[in-house]
């Protein structure tokens, strides 16, 4: 068999494979030697009568125990050599996985460090003194008078809590949906109605951008009332009576 013949699959054993075929070989010529001279060394013509008879094998460990012994010694050493290797490879296949494993998970846990630290920055970042805050209000006549005002306030329209609240008592007793039925306006068909009783015509002249276009709505019936009585009497705060 030449050397090509040689499967590349196994050419990492060759050295492996070298030692169990000098030791095949060295055993054939120990088999020749045991099998060509006795042990008891007899004399050159008795010798050489043996020899004559005896049957002589060459190359071969048939038939001598000690050539065959160390046959299957080797076979069991160059097998031996063969698991050694697969385990090596194994081993390096392990560790490359363990490594690329141990890799994609420090890369996952940065990840993971670096996105919780942006969030972090980015919680950390004080609100801005121009971000517009959405106020709170209460749903009664208190809430109401204050997003009034504020309102007011945005639009230029002058008027205080103390005007807005005197005026609501004298007028509806703080009920938004109250509605005038006897005096002249509900005789004309256009009754007041509202916290400030205030008549449709009005409210749609002086309603309030931004506010409601119900007429029962307290901030908008209260922004338009103030804008109306600002426009006629200089403020709500300037109503004593029936305007």
């Amino acid at each position: 068999m030449t050397v090509s013949s040689v499967p590349a699959r196994r050419s990492r054993l060759n050295k492996a494979q070298k030692f169990s075929l000098a030791g095949i070989a060295a055993a054939a010529v120990a088999s020749l030697s045991f099998s060509l001279v006795p042990a008891n060394a007899e004399s050159k013509p008795e010798a050489e009568a043996a020899a004559s008879t005896a049957p002589v094998v060459f190359g071969s460990v048939v038939g001598n125990p000690h050539a065959k012994a160390l046959q299957a010694s080797l076979i069991e050493q160059n097998s031996t050599a063969e698991n050694l290797v697969k385990a090596a490879d194994q081993a390096r296949a392990k560790e490359v996985a363990v490594k690329k494993k141990t890799e994609a998970a420090a890369k996952a846990k940065a990840a993971a460090v670096a996105e919780a630290k942006s969030r972090s920055q980015v919680e950390d970042v004080p609100a801005s003194r121009s971000t517009a805050r959405t106020p709170v209000y209460a749903n009664n006549l208190d809430g109401w008078i204050r997003e009034a005002l504020d309102v007011m306030r945005a639009h230029g329209i002058p008027g205080t809590y103390h005007g807005l609240h005197k005026n609501i008592i004298r007028e509806s007793s703080g009920n938004p949906y109250a509605v005038n039925d006897w005096d002249i306006n509900a005789r004309n068909g256009v009754p007041s109605r509202g916290l400030l009783q205030v008549i449709q015509p009005t409210f749609d002249a002086y309603h309030v951008p931004g506010t409601s276009k119900n007429i029962y709505d307290p901030v908008a019936n209260l922004t338009a009332a103030a804008n109306y009585a600002a426009d006629r009497y200089g403020s709500i705060d300037n109503v004593n009576s029936a305007y």
